[in-house]
């Protein structure tokens, strides 16, 4: 046996990594919590037919409201149909790249061992 206070491979070097790693990793976690909460509070609204029909989403996709213009009204229940689907995918979409945006934001600057 050869012994000599290794310690599983670990030296003093990786031990000061792996902490600055925790550290990091805390301050993520706390930036993402807060994130979350804006996320929440967020309002983000999809589209479709020129404004006739509006989806409003939070930032974490959770559906708020729906706007339908009376005009829409005119249209027809299958065209409404297919309005609303549209601007639910648009605002599917758009809290899509605002919360991948937003992810990006929080990790970027990160080094974190085995993670590059």
């Amino acid at each position: 046996m050869t012994g000599k206070g290794q310690g599983f491979g670990f030296g003093l070097g990786k031990m000061k990594e792996l902490a600055d790693a925790f550290k990091k990793a805390q301050q993520v976690q706390e930036g993402a919590k807060r994130l979350q909460e804006e996320l929440e509070q967020m309002e983000i609204q999809g589209e479709a037919g020129g404004g006739l029909v509006k989806v409003i989403v939070s930032g974490n996709q959770e559906p708020k409201r729906v706007e339908v213009s009376p005009d829409a009204l005119n249209e027809g229940a299958e065209v409404l149909s297919d309005l609303i689907t549209v601007a639910m995918k648009d605002a599917y979409n758009k809290s899509t790249a605002t919360m991948r945006e937003r992810m990006e934001e929080l990790t970027s600057g990160l080094e974190l061992p085995g993670f590059q």
